[in-house]
């Protein structure tokens, strides 16, 4: 098999994905000192280990951090809360950062920061590494059947995920992004079925990819639907399914061939399609190398040997492997023509994922992205290999899919702890999702005719499998088309193309956004409109607050002027008299906890913490902007500091951008 590069460092020519830092973690700093300074009193004084908590304060004018050690600490102490906060307090000394401590309430120990030295700190770039836990960390997504086009659900799949892993590399953590293909699948076999019923063999397929007036993906579309129609009309066809199923698992034959080259034809345009929002992957594992490479048999005897599966010598699943104790019949794994699941491959890919099965792949390079980095596949063939690289062996693995597919998760759980891998199967998740439909007025901007009485429901369900559904290059179309309207209008002293580049980025920050503003566990109705609109909570509202400051400096620059020389101009003093201003002080304290925003999202696993921050930021930046004409402000100390805001804003906003993958146009 490849060979290794030692400890996981990227093989020779691999550069290595750059993490996101965030500009700003003054806050989580002093949080931390903060922690210690308590943690070491309390030890000290009380001989008890415990890690002082920080939390919010409920409201803002009673501070910035509260401690609320005194009643974690009142039943062991056996004395009133207020008490030991006052001890605590007189015992604590200065903590650089803290202005000033009180006691508030039956206990809580409020904290003051000192404004002058915070703003000083932001103003220094005064930050922290962030290292990250030092595991590694594998999240897959997308996960699209190599059948047909992509379509407008494997969007929120792929943002989700492609987000989600930027907010991982933000906190500094390693991470590897794989993208399965089920290259050996019930939904391959269906199209390679449909183009043998039309007569069709391997070089008259190779001959449609190659017709420059052939959408490929879009054409298996439809194929795709005009056979599962006939399954339905003509039962008998499920035997041309079948045999098709074997040879492609195979891999021999005309069939096989016929598969192979419909998948990787797909694969390339959903490549593509994903690329369009900048989503990019680490390796693309296949099914078939699961197969060819006996990934699957050596799992199988696992779980044949560890005694998790069973075969069943009758009922309808008679000469089937089956997993008890899921549900009343159990989950078949293996089906009595011998084929495989999808679950029973799956199972062996998550333990190769973990590094437990004994066995890897051979890797060829597949495509180079724009920054250098390569792009994976895996192969059968080791004369195809490439350079020494290592993939797999997460310590933990998030499995982007949506939540219909719960139940073949927890069978994929189920068969890690039958195997006696409770810490694997402990972290393996389930970073479930539910769908997306659209609303009835964007069914009629896409021009979807949909009956009467679904205009009137707050949403309509679409279904590939029956062609009825939105593709997603079709709907990223749309977007640009809506979003170059606006702009060619607005700015017409601008070339088309540049018009159309600038639509392109409002367009995809509008998409990603409003795929990332609702919680994972909501039914998303997605609507033309409501994504572009430059009002409310959307990805253009937060593109233009960026594009706005960005403005401001630029006019300072038409004029004639330079930025200030802030480091020389604000010192900790005149900081403090500008941040004197309440107005100011909390706008200042919301733009600075970026990080506080990633690591709740993390924590939480939801990526709609990070859109919500980057819509608040906006709005403070916004607020900030109608009342002070900063331009216009004569007192020079406070014009410096209103710049430098101004700057501040920028690079805040840009980066919290950035993690969502959303672009910043030169103008809107």
């Amino acid at each position: 098999m490849a060979a290794r590069a030692p400890g996981g460092s990227p093989a020779a020519g691999q550069k290595p994905r750059p993490h996101v830092i965030l500009y700003v973690l003054v806050f989580h700093s002093i949080e931390k000192q903060v922690s210690q300074a308590f943690r070491a009193l309390i030890q000290a004084r009380y001989g008890i280990d415990l890690a002082a908590a920080i939390e919010q304060p409920r409201q803002s004018d009673f501070g910035e951090m509260a401690v609320p050690a005194a009643f974690q600490l009142a039943k062991q102490l056996r004395q009133a809360p207020r008490q030991i906060a006052a001890e605590l307090v007189a015992g604590i000394g200065p903590i650089p950062g803290v202005a000033s401590m009180e006691i508030a309430g039956n206990g809580y120990i409020n904290l003051r920061l000192d404004r002058g030295a915070y703003g000083y700190a932001l103003l220094r770039g005064d930050a922290e590494g962030t290292a990250g836990s030092g595991e590694k960390i594998i999240v897959e997504h997308t996960n699209i059947n190599p059948n047909k086009a992509a379509h407008i659900g494997h969007l929120r799949n792929a943002t989700l995920g492609d987000t989600f892993v930027r907010m991982l590399r933000a906190r500094g953590e390693r991470v590897e992004v794989q993208y399965v293909i089920d290259n050996t699948g019930v939904q391959v076999a269906d199209v390679v079925v449909g183009f043998l019923l039309e007569g069709k063999h391997p070089e008259d397929v190779r001959a449609l990819i190659a017709d420059p007036k052939v959408r490929f993906d879009y054409y298996c579309w439809d194929l795709y639907a005009r056979i599962s129609a006939r399954y339905q009309q003509e039962p008998e066809l499920a035997q041309w399914r079948s045999r098709t199923l074997h040879a492609i698992e195979a891999g021999e034959g005309e069939m096989a061939e016929m598969g192979r080259v419909v998948a990787e034809a797909i694969v390339e345009a959903h490549l593509a399609t994903m690329l369009r929002l900048g989503v990019e992957y680490d390796v693309l594992p296949r099914e078939s190398e699961i197969l060819h490479l006996k990934f699957w048999a050596s799992a199988f005897e696992q779980l044949k040997s560890r005694q998790a599966i069973y075969l069943e010598t009758e009922g309808k699943n008679k000469g089937c492997w089956v997993m008890p104790g899921l549900s009343e019949e159990g989950k078949v794994i293996v089906r009595s023509d011998g084929t495989v699941t999808y679950v029973g491959k799956d199972i062996a890919y998550q333990l190769w994922k973990f590094g437990l099965l004994g066995k890897d792949f051979y890797y060829r390079p597949l495509r180079t992205y724009a920054d250098g980095r390569v792009l994976w596949t895996t192969t059968d063939k080791a004369e195809e290999s490439g350079a020494a690289v290592e993939f797999g062996h997460g310590t933990r693995v998030y499995n982007v899919i949506d939540s219909r597919q719960s139940y073949l998760q927890d069978v994929v759980v189920a068969g890690l702890r039958a195997l006696g891998y409770e810490q694997q199967a402990a972290n393996s998740v389930h970073f479930s999702y539910e769908m997306v439909a659209l609303s009835p007025r964007c069914c009629a901007d896409l021009g979807i005719e949909i009956p009467e009485e679904d205009r009137k429901r707050p949403y309509v369900e679409v279904s590939g499998r029956k062609g009825q559904g939105v593709k997603a290059d079709d709907l990223i179309d749309s977007l640009i088309a809506k979003a170059f309207d606006e702009v060619s209008s607005r700015h017409t002293e601008s070339s088309a193309e540049e018009q159309k580049r600038i639509a392109t980025q409002i367009a995809i920050g509008s998409l990603r956004y409003f795929m990332l503003k609702y919680t994972r566990n909501s039914v998303i109705a997605f609507d033309l409109e409501e994504a572009l609109s430059f009002e409310g909570e959307t990805g253009p509202y937060v593109q233009y607050a960026a594009v706005r400051a960005r403005n401001i400096l630029r006019k300072l620059e038409e004029r004639g002027e330079k930025l200030p020389d802030f480091g020389a101009e604000l010192d900790a003093a005149r900081m403090a008299r500008q941040l004197e201003a309440e107005d100011f002080w909390q706008v200042l304290l919301a733009a600075s906890k970026a990080d506080s925003a990633v690591d709740r999202a993390v924590i939480a696993g939801e990526p709609a913490h990070v859109a919500k921050y980057a819509f608040q930021l906006a709005q403070a930046f916004n607020n900030f902007y109608h009342q002070y004409p900063i331009l216009q402000e004569q007192d020079r100390e406070k014009r410096i500091f209103l710049l430098w805001m101004t700057d501040f804003f920028r690079r805040q906003l840009e980066r919290t951008a950035s993690i969502l993958g959303i672009p910043i146009p030169e103008y809107m």
